[in-house]
């Protein structure tokens, strides 16, 4: 991914420095919880329900850990800040051509574990957007993970995780959170489950939206991007999650949709480059 003349982002709150070391170490639990948990523990986050407000979420009462604002100093770090500097530019003009006006979130790089309106931020349960203070949390050490337990290496697979949340992001100002969470408020469990797939998987259209965009005004892409993006999108789905962790599935209990349905949404985004591309709700089943 070319990135280096990109503009880096200073939307962001570093407490790497004061979140403890090691960062990422504890993303293995995620293994260990409910079908629930095995669809939303590696990647993007936490249960649907939680990211979405639905279910009780009291800030905790830990003191914030000090935090450095604006670009990073690391490589790491300015590589993310580059990312987001493009999400920024790509979805203004996406938002102005439609006469609407974008506001970008925050993005918080922590280690381990940090409090988020949301409840705890946990590296246990991988990147994740809360809509309640419209940061997005991350723990570097999860692009560690995703290349060694699910083989999907690279820049722009890690460009595309953030691109999901920023997605995520995208669909609270739009609007369309708070309507799933309304819809699921009144929804049977299953109910809520296919609900919280039609987000997700308009979220990682959204991702593609992004990559299109930004790589027509950038030319952000090289040879094996694309690939990379759609290996880390097919590892995480829900069907190879489960089968990974259980040996078989339980399609009623995904929430993230399969790894045909996450790289399929994906490349329609990047395919059409266009909101209107990504109506994932009324999509046949």
């Amino acid at each position: 991914m070319r990135w280096d003349d990109l503009r880096q982002s200073t939307n962001i709150e570093d407490v790497r420095a004061s979140t403890g070391g090691g960062g990422g170490a504890g993303l293995k639990l995620g293994l260990g919880g409910t079908l629930l948990a095995l669809a939303a523990s590696y990647f993007f986050g936490v249960d649907p329900r939680v990211i979405m407000g639905l279910m009780s979420a009291v800030p905790s009462q830990q003191a914030a850990p000090a935090a450095h604002y604006g670009t990073p100093q690391d490589q790491q770090g300015q590589f993310i800040a580059a990312v987001l500097g493009e999400t920024e530019d790509a979805w203004s003009n996406i938002f102005q051509a439609q006469g609407w006006t974008y506001t970008p979130p925050k993005l918080v790089l922590y280690r381990n574990q940090m409090p988020s309106a949301c409840g705890s931020a946990n590296s246990a349960v991988g990147p994740f957007y809360c809509p309640l203070d419209r940061k997005i949390y991350l723990d570097l050490g999860f692009f560690q993970q995703l290349t060694n337990e699910f083989q999907a290496p690279g820049q722009f697979a890690e460009a595309y995780v953030l691109a999901h949340e920023v997605g995520h992001h995208v669909q609270n100002l739009l609007g369309i959170a708070g309507k799933v969470r309304a819809a699921q408020e009144r929804a049977s469990e299953a109910q809520a489950n296919a609900l919280s797939v039609k987000l997700e998987l308009q979220a990682d259209c959204f991702a593609g939206v992004w990559a299109r965009n930004a790589d027509e005004t950038k030319h952000i892409l090289e040879d094996g991007d694309v690939d990379s993006a759609l290996r880390a999108a097919a590892a995480v789905g829900d069907d190879n999650l489960q089968k990974r962790a259980q040996g078989y599935v339980v399609p009623e209990s995904f929430t993230h949709g399969t790894s045909a349905e996450r790289t399929g949404w994906f490349k329609r985004g990047l395919q059409s480059g266009s909101i209107a591309s990504c109506d994932t709700f009324s999509a046949p089943t």
